[in-house]
């Protein structure tokens, strides 16, 4: 059903005009409200906007009207101006671009910039909206109308939509300029607009821009690019391209890079080789990299620049090869520069060894050992191997050079020297004494080459003049050490010299100028113990004997211990060998001089060399004391040999029984591993001798630092001792002593033992703990009293020299114990007391083996019950004293 507006009410509230335009128009019946609501609202965004939001599923005409309507009623409304854009840009969507309402939309543009010119969003859209249409001209005045329109803080929107068109079309011209004025606004952006010139291959402008954004200092890459690899990009861009880019000064550009960016240098010097290559400029190419090869100064810019050097000869070889062989019409000129090109390649790798030579001695031209390689890649070249020690002697510099420069001026005399020129090789050395070198030895090494090759021109009275002449005294005293004085200064302290220069007297001068020569290195103080020992020997080969002892008595003054062990060795076998016996009192002067201050590491040899003299030439207690003074002299690690020899020499001299004294001293002083041995030696010397309780005595002495566990030899021994010399009571005794030294060592590993328990236990709670706290003090207790016996025991039974004989047996046979604690057994016969020995010692052994497998407390615990479970008999009250434990029951109560 339709029905008219009101025309009254239209009079009323619009007016007549706007009664005459719609009072023809009929409206469905549900716009009437609103149409209602806009008469009274006619200014009012929000009904608008709800009267839009109702027609939005209606025809495209019925809601173009309302906007229409509305914004002729409000055209200032950025909001409905932009909804109905957004409506008319949705209504030709999937439309044809040549379809009439693209017009429509882009006059609707058009109208609404009229009111929005200052809103960016729009010219955003219509800008985006003209791209999408393909038409070019009249987008890109649409992008510079907004750019006029909208003030420059606003262009940011802009911008990023007109080069998105720019870079869409195939239109360079147009985009270029477009760059250009953004680039006025964002120079930062300049790495986009190189990217967008070389995809156009427009490289001579992408060069320009890369140039100058590479010399502008404050310029921050967007894509986190360092200012090196921009300058890496440039100089490829020119180099690859020499025919497109023009503009720019190619060679001036990368020997820029060259001075600013030396870490790279191998890399930069191929690029302008390689731009003269591509220009077809070959020899000037070539002569880039020979200038490459003679400035870099690393070989990894050496490596890069003559493999591409390399690399270039040969292609240039093979194409030129290969044209030849193509050309019918080749000719001799042809094949002449083939050849001109193999042997410059060939050349070229010969070099390689002498270039990269030549790059470590640019790197440090004060490389002595460079120089050295270098001479000898210039084996069968006399005039260069000349000309390049010459340079070299020049460069180094003797405070800067690595290596031993002396070496240079020596091999340089030598190659004189090989080749027959004698007196160029002198000048040589003479030239050479006259550098400062930094330490004396290099000086005293040159004077001593020069020394030598006088000799082998057979110039011996020449050669013992250059030495008088270098070890001459200077006009005033200095200290060698004095590194503020020149070499030359200190020269004539150098023991280098001085030892060549004895040698030499030795081989052609006199005995009393190598004497002289020998005296004067003993008065400078310079000599060592080897010269003092040639200067002996040197005087004993003359047969001044007495000369020879005085000047070891001066090594001797010079020198202290350990440097002056040589000397005397060397003194005291000559003197003994030289006087025997005859001069006794004055070799025992001086072996006791040498055993003065001897530190213990040499004694032994000394002492052994005078109790030697002491036997064969003086009295047998002399000797005897000597190996006494030994035995506490030496290392002790050499006691044990020294206390040997003394008892084999004193068995020797006086016989076995006067070693008794020598095997107790070495009891009470040597270490326990060497004590028991020494015990078991002495305990045999007494069985040979048949004091048979004697060797008893030591065994049961010694047997107090023998753990059953660990030395199963020595109580092996003692029994088989018994087995032969004893009797039933000796066995029983001994067996008795061994388990009295098994309980004291068990007794410290159950005192360990106990404070593990104690320690691991101590979160068990208070009942349990106070039990094993009451079993701990009864073991304690009991353990107690067992070591007051067996200290009782040992005082008792200390080592002593007794007769052979048992003592304190009774009437039967047997020993009686006064001490003895009844323990009620069954059996008193000796077979069952054996019997109860293994059983005790089975026992011993299994206890023994579970104390090895405990690993955790639980286990502890376990074998502390077992100790206390092992007999089940009742134990007597005299073991107590009277604190005997009520009954068993109670004992077994507090072990639960």
């Amino acid at each position: 059903m339709k029905m008219g507006i009101n025309t009254q009410l239209l009079r009323q509230q619009n007016g007549f005009s706007r009664h005459f335009l719609c009072m023809d128009i009929d409206f469905p019946e549900e716009d009437v409200p609103y149409e209602e609501e806009i008469l009274r609202n006619a200014y009012s965004v929000k009904h608008w906007l709800r009267y839009i939001d109702h027609k939005a599923k209606a025809p495209n005409n019925g809601v173009n009207i309302v906007y229409e309507r509305a914004l002729k009623e409000l055209p200032g409304s950025y909001k409905i101006w932009y909804n109905y854009l957004r409506t008319r840009r949705r209504q030709v969507r999937g439309r044809c671009l040549t379809d009439p309402m693209f017009d429509e939309v882009n006059n609707t543009f058009e109208r609404a910039l009229v009111f929005m010119h200052k809103m960016p969003r729009i010219w955003m859209d219509y800008g985006a909206f003209m791209t999408v249409q393909c038409k070019i001209t009249r987008t890109r005045h649409v992008f510079d109308r907004a750019l006029r329109a909208l003030p420059i803080t606003q262009h940011y929107r802009i911008w990023p939509l007109y080069l998105k068109f720019a870079r869409k079309y195939d239109i360079p011209e147009t985009a270029v300029r477009i760059y250009r004025r953004y680039l006025k606004l964002a120079p930062d952006d300049a790495e986009e607009y190189i990217e967008y010139l070389t995809s156009v291959n427009r490289l001579d402008e992408a060069a320009q821009q890369l140039a100058s954004i590479v010399d502008n200092e404050n310029f921050v890459s967007k894509y986190g690019k360092s200012n090196h690899q921009l300058w890496n990009e440039l100089c490829d861009l020119i180099s690859k391209n020499p025919d497109k880019v023009r503009s720019l000064n190619v060679d001036a550009i990368i020997r820029g890079g060259l001075r600013r960016y030396t870490d790279q240098l191998g890399h930069l010097w191929n690029c302008l080789a390689d731009y003269y290559v591509r220009s077809g400029l070959f020899d000037r190419a070539r002569d880039i990299y020979e200038e490459a090869i003679q400035t870099v100064r690393t070989v990894r810019d050496f490596t890069q620049v003559f493999d591409e050097y390399a690399q270039f000869e040969e292609v240039s070889l093979n194409k030129r090869m290969e044209m030849v062989a193509k050309d019918p019409n080749a000719t001799s000129e042809d094949d002449i520069d083939v050849e001109l090109r193999l042997a410059r390649f060939e050349h070229l790798m010969e070099r390689r060894l002498l270039l990269l030579n030549s790059v470590l001695l640019r790197q440090n031209p004060h490389n002595v050992h460079e120089w050295h390689k270098r001479v000898k890649l210039y084996e069968d070249k006399p005039h260069e191997i000349i000309n390049t020690y010459t340079e070299a002697v020049q460069t180094v510099q003797p405070k800067l050079s690595v290596g031993k420069l002396h070496t240079l001026w020596v091999e340089f005399a030598k190659f004189y020297e090989a080749n027959g020129q004698v007196e160029d090789a002198r000048i040589v050395f003479e030239r050479a004494t006259e550098v400062e070198f930094v330490k004396v030895e290099d000086l005293a090494s040159i004077w001593c080459e020069w020394a030598e090759m006088e000799i082998r021109q057979e110039n011996y009275d020449q050669a013992l003049k250059l030495m008088q002449k270098a070890t001459a005294m200077p006009k005033r005293k200095v200290d060698y050490h004095d590194d503020t004085e020149t070499v030359q200064m200190r020269l004539y302290k150098s023991l280098k010299l001085w030892s060549m220069y004895a040698d030499l007297e030795e081989s052609f001068g006199t005995f009393k100028t190598c004497k002289a020569v020998y005296d004067r290195i003993m008065d400078l103080k310079i000599c060592t113990p080897q010269i003092i020992i040639n200067y002996g020997l040197f005087l004993e080969e003359h047969n001044y004997f007495e000369e020879a002892f005085r000047a070891y008595e001066k090594g001797i003054a010079l020198f202290k211990w350990p440097n002056v062990y040589d000397i005397w060795n060397s003194y005291l076998t000559k003197f003994l060998k030289r006087y025997g016996g005859t001069k006794l009192e004055r070799a025992r002067d001086l072996f006791e001089q040498c055993l003065e201050n001897c530190p213990p590491e040499y004694a032994k040899y000394f002492y052994l060399l005078y109790a030697k003299l002491e036997e064969d030439h003086g009295l047998a207690r002399h000797a005897m004391a000597v190996y006494d003074r030994a035995t506490s002299a030496v290392k002790p690690e050499e006691m044990y040999d020294m206390y040997n020899i003394f008892v084999k020499k004193a068995a020797e001299i006086y016989g076995l029984p006067r070693t008794r004294e020598i095997y107790e001293k070495a009891i009470e002083c040597l270490p326990e591993e060497h004590m028991r041995q020494m015990c078991v030696r002495f305990a045999e010397m007494e069985t040979k001798l048949g004091e048979v309780d004697r060797a008893r005595a030591i065994y049961a002495h010694c047997s107090q630092v023998c753990d059953p566990r660990i030395t199963a030899d020595f109580w092996q021994t003692w029994k088989d001792f018994e087995i032969r010399h004893g009797n039933e009571d000796t066995m029983r005794e001994m067996l008795r002593i061994k388990r009295s030294v098994q309980a004291t060592y068990n007794t410290q590993v159950n005192m360990m033992a106990a404070q593990f328990i104690n320690s691991a236990n101590a979160a068990v709670d208070s009942s349990n703990s106070d039990a094993m706290r009451l079993l701990d003090a009864k073991a304690t207790a009991v353990n107690e009293q067992k070591e007051r016996q067996a200290l009782k025991n040992q005082t008792s039974s200390n080592i002593m020299f007794v007769r052979g004989e048992t003592q304190g047996a009774g009437s039967n046979g047997k020993v009686v114990n006064p001490d003895e604690i009844d323990i009620g057994d069954s059996d008193d016969d000796a077979e069952d007391e054996d019997d109860d020995d293994d059983g005790d010692q089975s026992n011993a052994e299994n206890i023994k083996t579970s104390e090895k497998s405990v690993t955790t407390c639980k286990d502890i615990n376990d074998l502390v019950l077992k100790k206390l479970r092992i007999e089940q008999q009742e134990i007597p009250a005299k073991v107590f004293g009277g604190l005997k434990v009520k009954n068993q029951s109670d004992d077994e109560d507090m072990l639960e």
